[in-house]
């Protein structure tokens, strides 16, 4: 008997002590979507404050927002105010907003589309004093520049997040007007951005003709972005033959990934230029391997490629859009120097770069360094980024001020951009439907599961969307290569499959299609009271 009350005493230990093993996992799992939430609300609430804080310079004759709010307060631009700002404003309200964005965000476009049109579809500056253009003579240089800027930093990124709409019927309507300037841009007049401008326009085309032509089907846009990188894929045009002067970040490296694009898009359509290519891709991306990095990996802003020697020793903030190239062709032809350059690369930032001054302590520098790093975590999870962006977030948080104004001017839509990448990070790709400023939503995966936890100060009641393949579903790519302007795709929800659903408040298990859970999934809580959904494939 007393053998027995030892066995069962035993038994009992081992059933709680094996529960509790067994359930811990879970429990850090809640506990960090806990913290997720909250850092989800402090984001998505700075994103909020800074659409209302620049809406509110907005012209009240046009609703158009000005190019800054110092020595360019009187005109919009394209290469600018639409590219940069204004499209975060139309991707903040999707997600927060939902009355701006019926409104005031589509009406924006609406009146750019009818005001600034002046070679075909091409936008050119308007003047809010003059109820016009800005300047009277047609300056073509500017206006293929300012159309490429648009469609690439500002249309694309609404597109990938949205897929059709307004935005993206914009978008092709200025591709397909860009020939009546030029379908090659072999010199951009004037010296008004620099040498570079001429490469960046044809970098931010090939791009955008790559995504198209997946986006549409079609063919003219992949042969035109052939046409393009046929100019560069040679001895005399290679970026690294060409010139004494290579720029690695903004304003000269998308001419890279531009080219490592076109070159993904060849390889599923059309291989036998691909193949042709292939040396000169190969060569480019060594070369810049060999000598435009420092030693952890970072990209220098600009190098002479010709004599190996560094041009600036400051480090580029836009490290993982010239990153993303190298990640895209590792993927197609499997070189190995081009991952390990990359894990190289992000391994050293939590030890070597935290609070970096990244373009003087720019916000901008900041939100494109962590943009970038996003990109490539998502593709390379080491786990000691993570920590690198919970930190680097509140770099760029910090530059925020009280009327929810980031610094004055059209890059403040970056610190929108970032933020909102890195709050969909923390969510895992939900996006809350009826948002609300207390509300806090946050998600992990542990063990092939999706953890999310919902909390709010008081009672709410809304809708919960799940994020989709989009690269696939939306933009219709082969693969889902890590691009500038992308927003990244963490857990993802097949519309064909059914999903094992348990809410903590509840001892019921519901099984939920997949198309309910990307179309919203209908959730209530409690004031002050957690909620947490676990969620499987069937």
């Amino acid at each position: 008997m007393i053998l027995t009350k030892i066995k069962f005493r035993v038994l009992i230990l081992s059933l709680i002590l094996s529960t509790t093993l067994f359930a811990q996992p879970e429990t850090l799992a809640r506990e960090k979507a806990l913290e997720n939430g909250k850092l989800v609300n402090q984001g998505f609430n700075r994103c909020v404050n800074y659409v209302n804080a620049w809406i509110k310079y907005a012209d009240p004759a046009t609703g158009l927002i000005p190019r800054n709010l110092t020595d360019s307060k009187d005109y919009w631009n394209a290469w600018d105010a639409a590219a940069d700002n204004y499209p975060f404003m139309v991707l903040t309200s999707s997600i927060l907003m939902p009355d701006f964005f019926k409104n005031e965000a589509l009406n924006m476009l609406k009146t750019e589309r009818a005001l600034t049109p002046r070679i075909g579809k091409l936008p050119d500056s308007y003047s809010f004093t003059k109820k016009g253009f800005k300047e009277e003579m047609i300056d073509s240089s500017k206006i293929v520049f300012g159309s490429a800027e648009y469609m690439k930093d500002g249309l694309i990124p609404i597109t990938e997040w949205l897929g059709k709409s307004p935005w993206s019927n914009r978008m092709l309507e200025i591709l397909d007007d860009v020939p009546l300037v030029s379908r090659l841009v072999t010199q951009v007049k004037g010296n008004w951005l620099g040498n570079s401008a001429t490469v960046e326009v044809n970098g931010d085309l090939l791009q955008v003709l790559s995504r198209m032509y997946w986006f549409t089907g079609k063919k003219e846009y992949l042969d035109w972005g052939i046409e393009i990188a046929d100019y560069y894929l040679n001895d005399e045009r290679l970026p690294t033959k060409a010139s004494s002067h290579l720029r690695i970040r903004d304003h000269g490296c998308e001419i890279i990934s531009g080219l490592c694009e076109i070159y993904l898009a060849a390889h599923y359509a059309a291989p036998e230029k691909k193949e042709a290519w292939k040396p000169y891709i190969h060569s480019m991306l060594n070369r810049i391997l060999e000598v435009g990095r420092n030693e952890d990996g970072l990209f220098y802003d600009e190098v002479n490629p010709l004599n190996g020697t560094g041009l600036t020793t400051r480090l580029a903030d836009n490290f993982g859009y010239t990153y993303n190239a190298f990640y895209s062709v590792y993927l197609i032809d499997s070189v190995p120097a081009y991952r390990e350059a990359l894990v190289k690369a992000l391994s050293s930032l939590n030890s070597n770069y935290r609070n970096h001054n990244w373009e003087n302590g720019s916000a901008d520098g900041y939100a494109d360094a962590i943009e970038g790093t996003l990109n490539l975590y998502n593709r390379e999870p080491i786990a000691s980024v993570e920590s690198w962006l919970d930190s680097e977030i509140h770099n760029l948080w910090k530059c925020q001020k009280t009327d929810g104004m980031i610094e004055g001017w059209h890059g403040d839509g970056n610190f929108a951009r970032t933020t909102i990448m890195y709050c969909l990070w923390k969510t895992q790709g939900i996006a809350p439907v009826k948002w609300n400023k207390n509300l806090q939503l946050g998600a992990v995966r542990e063990n092939g599961k999706l953890i999310v936890a919902l909390n709010n100060s008081e009672s709410w009641s809304g809708t919960l969307k799940f994020d989709a393949p989009r690269y696939k579903d939306l933009m219709g790519f082969p693969i889902d290569y890590p691009r500038i302007n992308q927003y990244q795709q963490w857990y993802t929800i097949d519309k064909n499959k059914s999903y094992i659903v348990k809410l903590s408040n509840s001892p019921k298990i519901q099984i939920v299609k997949g198309k309910t859970l990307l179309n919203g999934y209908k959730v209530s809580i409690k004031a002050n009271k957690p909620l947490f959904i676990t969620l499987n494939e069937k």
